[in-house]
């Protein structure tokens, strides 16, 4: 196999709706774009119909982009490689995937969640699976959801690495007519703001599906940034960080969109369907119903009140509905709101 030329090749894992409309972000910027799909299907679709049928339908990819389901081919001469599977999958994929990427590749994380049980972010589970250092591993993380960003309406996004260098790299490399990346050297915030924001999504979601209006809603909003901003500083993040495109404005998206896997997720609760039965509907995954547990796990650790992430836990665990959540937000002891 030879190596592309310009040195701009792209490798993304996986071709799941993110991961697809990440890659027309690439391909627009200038870059080629190798899409590795866990299904050879999936690949085939791409590669002879310029469209993913299963995540993406009726979207055309540019010429730019193409997939395959070989690990190896799709890794071979990436100087970038995005990943954007499910976090709670991540480092068991990752540890199959090590041996065959590139020992200068950049390593750039699009998932938003906290493993169970380690209670790392993406970042750590990236570094300890592939020994790289924090000037090789960014996060990207905004107000981008998947549909709309494919569809090239206008976005903006945080490009974050502990290595400006690398984060201005990387900003030129995504910055396309339609994506208007901004620079961060706040990998933690970034990272925390954007597993947060689908935890508070699915409060929102059990609260438009309760039928409840916009008072409501822009309580839980607001709370949950509070809740955010408490882990989020008491970890060592910018509270800056919080108030940007990807704590608020993340939060606003993904809260307020019907396109939001974890409002969905969210509405269907609140109408009474079991974390199962939602499961057992859908393809696509919410990150918020898999994270909510090590969020609560992470905030206890480290000393902070999280009510949302221990009442959303309690909801999609089946020990609480979300009608007795929203009753139980009411009935909790009055204070100040700055604390």
């Amino acid at each position: 196999m030879s190596t592309p030329p310009s040195g701009r090749k792209v490798a993304v894992f996986s071709a799941g709706s993110w991961g697809t409309a990440f890659s027309i972000v690439l391909a627009d910027a200038g870059n080629d774009v190798t899409l590795w799909a866990r299904r050879p299907e999936v690949a085939e679709a791409i590669v002879e119909r310029r469209e993913n049928p299963d995540y993406l339908p009726g979207v055309e990819l540019p010429p730019a982009v193409t997939a395959t389901a070989d690990v190896e081919q799709a890794l071979h001469g990436a100087d970038l490689v995005v990943l954007a599977t499910p976090s709670q999958s991540l480092r068991e994929n990752l540890t199959a995937w090590a041996p065959y990427i590139e020992r200068d590749a950049v390593l750039v994380s699009l998932m938003k969640g906290v493993e169970l049980g380690t209670l790392d972010r993406m970042s750590e589970v990236i570094g300890q699976v592939t020994g790289a250092g924090p000037e090789r591993i960014a996060v990207i993380s905004g107000p981008n959801l998947a549909k709309e960003i494919a569809r090239r309406e206008p976005a903006a996004s945080v490009v974050a690495c502990e290595d400006e260098a690398v984060a201005q790299m990387l900003q030129q490399r995504c910055h396309s007519a339609a994506f208007r990346p901004y620079t961060s050297t706040d990998v933690l915030g970034c990272e925390l703001g954007g597993a947060y924001k689908n935890v508070v999504a699915l409060s929102v979601g059990m609260a438009v599906g309760l039928g409840f209006g916009d008072n409501t809603t822009a309580s839980v909003i607001t709370r949950g940034l509070a809740e955010t901003a408490r882990l989020a500083m008491k970890l060592g993040a910018n509270p800056l960080t919080l108030m940007g495109l990807a704590g608020l404005g993340d939060l606003v998206a993904t809260c307020s969109s019907p396109l939001s896997r974890n409002r969905t997720f969210g509405e269907r609760l609140g109408q009474g369907m079991s974390t199962e039965e939602i499961y057992a509907s859908t393809k696509q995954v919410a990150e918020g119903a898999k994270s909510c547990s090590s969020l609560l796990a992470l905030a206890g650790r480290t000393g902070v009140d999280a009510p949302i992430a221990e009442h959303v836990d309690a909801v999609v665990a089946g020990r609480m509905t979300a009608k007795q959540m929203m009753e139980s937000f009411i009935a909790r002891d009055t204070k100040s709101e700055i604390y």
